[in-house]
């Protein structure tokens, strides 16, 4: 017989991530476990205790889930005995070195490359960049430095495209990427004008999906200019 998660778990904790994507059949399921501390094996007609913690975590507004009935309120009481609101990344960005030495020396191991460090450019862009993706997202974008980078020492050019699309002003050493920069936004502002404003035009002009023209736009801070 191989044991659940739910039993597995026995006196220790159990993590729920992204509770806000529980199906509503789910969530029912789970608050009654929760609400009477036991649960049935499946084929089973015996409760079984359930000793264990249990935390959850979303990126959702699960208030606003409630508002829209994608999530039940009573679950949400339920599990909302000590909440912990993580901030994005964006808003503690003393940690980011930190973060990026730290992930840098684990796929640096894992992928038996050299790395002696991040150069003060590039840590000045990973700074500057806004982190929609938050943590994950910055672990993704050293991986990819890590593994397509030319030398140990982990450079502007080494990260992803659209962290040097959104780098800071001012930047040392980043002059190739202000003029790179400028000429993205010149061959936009023409496509826009050749298509007469119309994004899917603009971006058949240019070859690309209409999605990452999007993207290009907000990344370049030309969304005022394309109005």
């Amino acid at each position: 017989m191989k044991k659940g998660r739910l039993e597995a778990a026995v006196d220790g904790t159990l993590l729920l991530d992204e509770i806000g994507e529980l199906a509503p059949a789910m969530q029912a399921k789970l608050l009654r476990v929760l609400q009477q501390r036991e649960f049935e094996r499946v084929g089973s007609t015996h409760s079984v205790p359930f000793k264990a913690r249990v935390l959850a975590s979303t990126n959702k507004n699960l208030e606003e889930a409630i508002k829209s009935g994608e999530f039940r309120q009573d679950l949400y009481y339920r599990l909302n005995v000590v909440s912990v609101t993580v901030p994005p990344l964006r808003e503690h960005r003393d940690d980011i070195p930190l973060l990026a030495l730290y992930f840098a020396a684990n796929y640096a191991e894992k992928n038996q490359r050299p790395f002696k460090g991040i150069s003060a450019e590039a840590r000045a862009l990973l700074i500057g960049y806004s982190w929609p993706g938050n943590v994950r997202e910055l672990e993704n974008a050293i991986e990819h430095a890590i593994v397509l980078g030319l030398t140990g020492e982990i450079l502007p050019e080494d990260l992803p495209v659209g962290i040097l699309e959104e780098q800071p002003a001012g930047v040392a050493g980043a002059r190739y990427y202000d003029v790179l920069n400028e000429t993205k936004k010149e061959l936009i502002r023409s496509a826009l004008r050749e298509a007469e404003g119309n994004f899917p035009g603009a971006a058949r002009l240019l070859g690309i999906h209409p999605k990452y023209l999007h993207r290009l736009v907000r990344n370049l801070n030309l969304k005022s200019e394309s109005r």
